[in-house]
């Protein structure tokens, strides 16, 4: 039975309290409507952490399979609901795709920004909560910085180029990604999205987080999360989905016998990248996962059913075929 509407406030945040002291990193809609709801009562907005990230491409009817084995000894994250929630991401870029051919190449430290909004699309606005983040690599563990803020003011930030009011905790971060906007010139580059369900562990394993991205899709205009009528595209074909194993230091044994039981292989796949290759915007590199590479299943009504696209995404763009 669900909670009456305080004691769940007061659950909700009892258990991001207990996410963000174990060191996980809390995402999602509801994460990101509490941290912008947070911000009207302390000085900083900011959130930071590290985590080593392993990922595979999975099938989705595979992946489902895998959720469900992994259920048994870990919980459904709390800003996870069933069927997951939606993750979009506008990824900004040098005119040369600096921060693309340091992922292709493969160095010890690298960095990239992007604005991101956790659920649907529908009714986004100045107003909306958003997610500036730096993300960037140094060796084998990856480092999140970020700050909530309204989507306006983000754009004001990262577009506009120009300063916005922050507090004093928040200042070494603003003045960071003002400095590579500027000093960089970047620009918005490419849009991701995908529908993500995550599970989080349990007593020994508190450290550890597993998503399931599906649905991935992207586009390389109309960079404005509320464009009416936005021409996404499949970018990893749709029967396909990418799982993440994320720890803080190391991962359980169990799941790696589970990788080894279910034949996983780990890939070098980033969403940002493959977009960047399906639509044209770079040759394709050894690490861009092939149409030809991923059969899709036998069609059942089922499955031709799950695969329609929305309403929001159109067919693989020529170029990405």
């Amino acid at each position: 039975m669900a909670l009456p509407g305080t004691r769940w406030r007061k659950a909700q945040s009892q258990q991001a309290e207990a996410q963000e002291a174990r060191g996980l990193e809390a995402e999602g809609p509801v994460a990101a409507g509490h941290a912008a709801e947070e911000s009207l009562h302390v000085a900083s907005r900011l959130h930071a952490f590290n985590r080593f990230e392993l990922k595979y491409l999975v099938p989705v009817e595979q992946a489902a399979e895998i959720r469900d084995e992994l259920a048994e000894r870990m919980d459904r994250d709390l800003n996870s609901p069933v069927g997951g929630y939606g993750v979009w991401s506008l990824y900004y870029d040098t005119p040369q795709l600096r921060f693309y051919w340091e992922k292709i190449e493969g160095l010890k430290f690298r960095r990239k920004l992007r604005i991101r909004h956790y659920g649907d699309l529908d009714g986004v606005n100045d107003e909306s909560p958003v997610c500036v983040e730096i993300k960037q690599r140094v060796n084998r563990v990856t480092q999140k910085r970020r700050i909530t803020l309204p989507y306006g003011v983000a754009r004001q930030l990262c577009d506009g180029r120009q300063l916005i009011e922050h507090s004093a905790k928040e200042s070494a971060f603003v003045q960071e990604v003002l400095e590579l906007v500027v000093r960089l010139n970047l620009q918005p580059t490419a849009i991701t999205g995908y529908q993500r369900e995550a599970l989080v562990g349990r007593d020994a394993d508190t450290g550890l987080r597993v998503t399931f991205d599906r649905r991935i899709r992207g586009r390389d205009r109309d960079f404005h999360f509320a464009t009416a009528t936005p021409e996404n595209r499949f970018t990893i074909p749709p029967h396909m989905s990418v799982m993440e194993i994320k720890v803080n230091e190391r991962t359980p044994h169990w799941i790696t016998d589970l990788a080894a039981r279910r034949n996983l292989n780990l890939v070098r796949i980033s969403k940002y990248v493959q977009s960047v290759e399906a639509f044209g915007l770079a040759p394709r590199s050894v690490f861009h996962v092939h149409e030809a590479d991923c059969p899709p299943p036998t069609p059942t009504p089922t499955t031709l059913l799950s695969e329609q696209p929305s309403a929001h995404d159109a067919p693989l763009k020529a170029g990405a075929q």
